[in-house]
């Protein structure tokens, strides 16, 4: 069995990742210290369009491209991984999504990568690089817990949004989305 990427795909992914690189390093906010961005939104929507492949590279690329053009301090590999979680694991929910994205299918598709990447994964070496002179571990909780409330917001708006998204493309006509079976025989 062989996997082909559609130019749909292909294009469809090249937008994903740019619309996530404007909204994360162009269109975010400072809140007390702390950067809101919806950059999450475009990674999860590319893995719920395209697949897991697509939703993870849509996440690396984005992180990487963001970082290297955009960010005074380059780029860190450690970072990479949680947007490539995001992109991963939401694709894997891509045949749900193509029955009618729902509520429970959302919030499996962004609790776990959002807990356990930006929130438990990313808290660590963000104490590690700029803990304020406390104990590792202190600093390590003080992120977790900014963190856990940003990414809450985040995630809540996310989901509205893609849920938004997904309303407003069905009533349009665009999904939902061709499956694999009928992509194979054009």
């Amino acid at each position: 069995m062989s996997h082909r990427i559609t130019t749909r795909t292909l294009a469809g992914s090249a937008m994903f990742a740019a619309i996530a690189v404007v909204l994360a390093r162009v269109l975010s906010v400072q809140v007390i210290g702390e950067r809101y961005s919806l950059e999450t939104l475009p990674i999860l929507m590319a893995g719920l369009f395209f697949g897991p492949v697509a939703g993870a590279l849509v996440g690396f690329g984005s992180d990487l491209i963001g970082c290297l053009l955009l960010n005074p301090m380059g780029y860190n590999p450690i970072f990479c991984l949680p947007p490539l979680l995001l992109g991963l694991w939401a694709g894997l929910f891509r045949r749900q999504a193509e029955k009618g994205l729902r509520w429970t299918t959302l919030l499996l598709a962004v609790l776990p990568p959002i807990a356990l990447g930006y929130v438990l994964w990313q808290s660590f070496p963000l104490a590690y690089l700029y803990g304020k002179g406390d104990t590792l571990w202190i600093s390590y909780l003080a992120f977790l817990t900014k963190r856990a409330i940003q990414f809450a917001v985040v995630a809540a708006i996310d989901m509205l949004l893609a849920k938004l998204i997904c309303y407003l493309l069905e009533q349009r006509g665009i999904l939902p989305l061709p499956r694999e079976e009928a992509r194979k025989g054009s």
